[in-house]
């Protein structure tokens, strides 16, 4: 059973259910052990993420350090700067 702990803050990940399969996230935050925290800086911006559980996602081998450095530290992450990081690693989440 996949568990949020398999996933690491600044995970990159593909939603496998829902009607956002397929769409890639970076992952922000984890809540208890089967949720997390998605962000793509689109359609669920850094204001408002999507909570989704665990097994509805497919963890990607890509993490952001960037964001990982900025949210460790505090400092803001906004939503360009997701977008950015997600079409870094060749994805358009159309």
């Amino acid at each position: 059973m996949k568990m949020a702990k398999d996933i690491e803050i600044g995970q990159f990940v593909r939603a496998i259910a829902g009607r956002d399969k397929e769409k890639v996230f970076i992952t922000i935050d984890k809540i208890g052990v089967d949720y997390l925290l998605l962000v793509d800086g689109d359609l669920r911006k850094i204001e408002s993420p999507k909570k989704k559980k665990v097994k509805h996602v497919s963890k990607l081998d890509f993490i952001s350090i960037d964001i990982v450095k900025k949210l460790k530290e505090g400092k803001k992450v906004t939503n360009l700067m997701i977008r950015k990081e997600i079409e870094k690693i060749g994805v358009t989440n159309i």
